[in-house]
């Protein structure tokens, strides 16, 4: 049995396949800690995981403005402590770090106790935590399709997004009933990642009252802090009760999206995974500011795969009416849903453990 590091803390995007490999990991014999942020989504994440070892790290996000840029320092240099001493008591036999501001402190913390280092980036524009680290890993895992310049290739490993066992498709009816809505009417989701979307929720909001008139119940993950759970019961055109949830946050994912027949959301490499997975039909809108613009390219690969829409925020006229066409069309959705089935790389969990075994191995290590 080995012991790993996993450092995953920061957004639902890191944390979720942290979570995957663990587990992944713990079924092999293996143990595992996650390094986690401090903030409120990892918190709220990790509630439904007793049964891993989550450890929280130091560190703030990098940033250019002075007062961020020394909070960011002195909390990498906490959390390059706070990694000494894990890895000192711990041994892994690998350091494995999914990118953001958790990372990098660990990394070079495991770097300096010549543990063998490993990076996973899922985006497909690499950011910066994977670009700088990079240098000092055993292992790059990369979507397929993308290199990072000066890489050893024997370094590179092309793998996609580990996704939790969880999240996995639900029949449609049986996903609908624990939600507490309707199987015999369609159900529009808008999920913004594991900390919502203002543009999204505010849309929601404003069509709320067409969309009912459709007949059309509506599944609203607005994030924390952006608003209280809530449901509003309104009426469609023939007169039948229509449903409006709007919650905070959405521990089951899978149920989710197996009961939409549509998702509105960000394009974030985690959500993209766990749409193919569940091979739901979408609408993505990337996230503007995103580092990199990384969730533009993101979404441009999708669609390129006959796996979706990709409509820019802004444009929240055609948002509609793509919205009202593609729940109306439902041999298009099915359409979408045979290159989902085709995406899904169901054995990327195996492949990433079964290759981290061959590097803490005494030959591949």
């Amino acid at each position: 049995m080995s012991n790993y590091i996993i450092s995953c803390g920061g957004t639902g995007g890191h944390l979720s396949p942290g979570i995957a490999l663990a587990e992944g990991l713990a079924e092999r014999g293996h143990s595992a800690t996650l390094l986690i942020s401090q903030k409120r989504v990892d918190a709220r994440l990790i509630e439904k995981y007793p049964h891993l070892k989550f450890v929280p790290i130091p560190g703030t996000p990098f940033t250019c403005a002075p007062a961020g840029l020394v909070r960011f320092l002195v909390s990498q240099t906490k959390g390059f402590y706070v990694g000494m001493r894990l890895v000192q008591t711990l041994r892994p036999a690998c350091i494995f770090g999914f990118g953001g501001f958790t990372t990098a402190a660990i990394i070079l913390a495991g770097k300096l106790r010549g543990i063998p280092v490993a990076l996973h980036e899922a985006n497909r524009v690499p950011g910066r935590a994977i670009r700088t680290l990079s240098r000092f890993a055993n292992r790059v895992y990369l979507p397929p399709g993308i290199d990072l310049p000066g890489m050893a290739q024997d370094v590179i490993r092309h793998a996609g997004l580990p996704v939790r066992r969880e999240i996995a498709r639900l029949p449609r009816d049986e996903a609908c009933r624990k939600l507490g809505l309707d199987p015999a009417r369609k159900v529009l989701a808008i999920f913004g990642g594991s900390q919502g979307a203002t543009v999204l929720n505010d849309w929601a909001r404003r069509e709320l009252p067409q969309l009912a008139n459709a007949g059309i119940q509506l599944y609203c993950v607005t994030g924390l802090g952006k608003g209280v759970a809530e449901v509003v019961n309104l009426t469609a055109a023939d007169r039948a009760p229509v449903a409006a949830v709007f919650v905070p946050f959405c521990d089951q994912v899978a149920v989710l999206l197996s009961a939409a027949d549509l998702v509105i959301g960000r394009a974030g490499a985690g959500s993209i995974a766990e749409l193919i997975r569940c091979e739901t039909a979408a609408i993505l809108l990337p996230y503007p500011h995103a580092a990199d613009d990384h969730q533009r390219a993101n979404a441009a690969w999708f669609e390129q795969q006959g796996a979706g829409l990709v409509i820019d925020q802004n444009k929240t006229v055609e948002l509609s009416r793509e919205v009202f066409e593609l729940l109306k069309d439902d041999a298009r959705r099915q359409s979408i849903r045979a290159h989902l089935h085709r995406l899904d790389h169901s054995a990327t969990l195996k492949y990433i453990i079964d290759d981290l075994g061959a590097l803490t191995s005494p030959r591949g290590a």
